[in-house]
């Protein structure tokens, strides 16, 4: 029995298992792989990967931070300002106990700091949009606003630097050869698919994103749903923020405000409706992997950052077109035609 007849036998269980969007995008994974090693004989290299893993984690969890609001029918526009507040009070509870030579104690509590920052952030945004009903893209465009201004204030424009040395490892160190931001990553995605799978927050989050008010109706309390997604969502902006503090050992406001449309390109790439109510995180972390390894591969081409952000946006338009024609051909089929 060959490959393709091994697959198509073993279709059915891994299309139950798994589901459809994971199949597609894993094969669309296995193309990008076999494409780029064709062209480029860098890109096969222990060097390439580890490029990858390295970068991937901050767009990572700023994309894990979107996902909450998103299945629940919202969106979070603040999360890289979120972020970048929460790292910025990381940054000055160091400053404030040596600087450079600051103890763990001071990172400890600076990071605590920075989770509440990150969870106040969120849950302002979560409480405004579940009690007044105002569009969370509105809301969160707000929060985007006063973050930012609050941020520049605070900071005059410029940017803190002078951390201790282990805060640099966090961000450049690495465990048994795996990136330490990668692991950090890793767990937050396990901490994501058991929240979702497995909790009644999860559950909640699937109904408000289908239905608000038929969810209101069955008894579930919507408002406080609501106000503790944004709230987590908040406190996964803050462990990115604490990430990219590490990784470029220093902090502005700013850092980071390309990941945020690019977090919803990697959403909807992995086939979260962008009106709620479905979507799985082993999607889009495949998603994340193959705009990662796109992004690298075009680099190894010579292609500049503007034509791989081009390419992405391609590569949304082209999936949308795809998905609208396998729904049509699945209708088709169901009704004989």
């Amino acid at each position: 029995m060959g490959p393709l007849q091994s697959f198509l036998k073993a279709r059915p269980f891994l299309k139950a298992r798994l589901g459809t969007e994971v199949i597609g995008l894993g094969l669309f994974l296995l193309l990008v792989v076999v494409v780029f090693s064709l062209l480029s004989d860098r890109f096969l290299t222990a060097a390439n990967f580890g490029s990858v893993a390295v970068q991937l984690p901050e767009l990572g969890l700023l994309t894990l931070a979107m996902l909450l609001p998103i299945l629940s029918g919202g969106l979070n526009l603040a999360v890289t300002y979120t972020a970048n507040i929460s790292a910025l009070t990381l940054a000055w509870v160091l400053q404030a106990n040596g600087g450079p030579e600051a103890g763990f104690g001071a990172f400890f509590l600076g990071s605590v700091l920075a989770l509440a920052v990150g969870g106040a952030s969120g849950f302002v945004m979560g409480a405004v949009v579940a009690y007044s009903r105002a569009h969370p893209i509105l809301v969160s465009l707000a929060m985007m606003i006063f973050l930012r201004g609050l941020g520049e204030y605070l900071t005059r424009g410029g940017d803190i630097s002078g951390f201790p040395d282990f805060v640099a490892a966090i961000g450049h160190g690495s465990v048994l050869g795996v990136p330490a931001p990668l692991i950090v990553f890793l767990v937050c995605v396990l901490l994501w698919q058991i929240l979702l799978g497995r909790s009644r927050l999860g559950f909640f989050t699937y109904m408000v994103g289908s239905n608000i008010e038929a969810t209101r109706y069955s008894g579930v309390n919507t408002k406080r749903a609501l106000t503790l997604i944004y709230t987590l969502s908040g406190i996964m902006c803050a462990v990115a923020g604490i990430v990219m503090m590490a990784r470029f050992n220093s902090v502005r406001v700013g850092h980071g405000e390309a990941y945020l449309l690019i977090t919803v390109l990697a959403c909807f790439l992995g086939g979260v409706d962008p009106f709620g109510g479905f979507g799985r995180v082993t999607s889009v972390l495949l998603a994340l992997v193959i705009l990662q390894l796109l992004s690298s591969g075009l680099n190894l081409l010579g292609a500049n950052q503007h034509l791989s952000t081009a390419v992405w946006g391609l590569f949304l338009i082209a999936v949308m077109v795809l998905r609208f024609a396998w729904k049509r051909w699945i209708e088709m089929r169901r009704n004989g035609t």
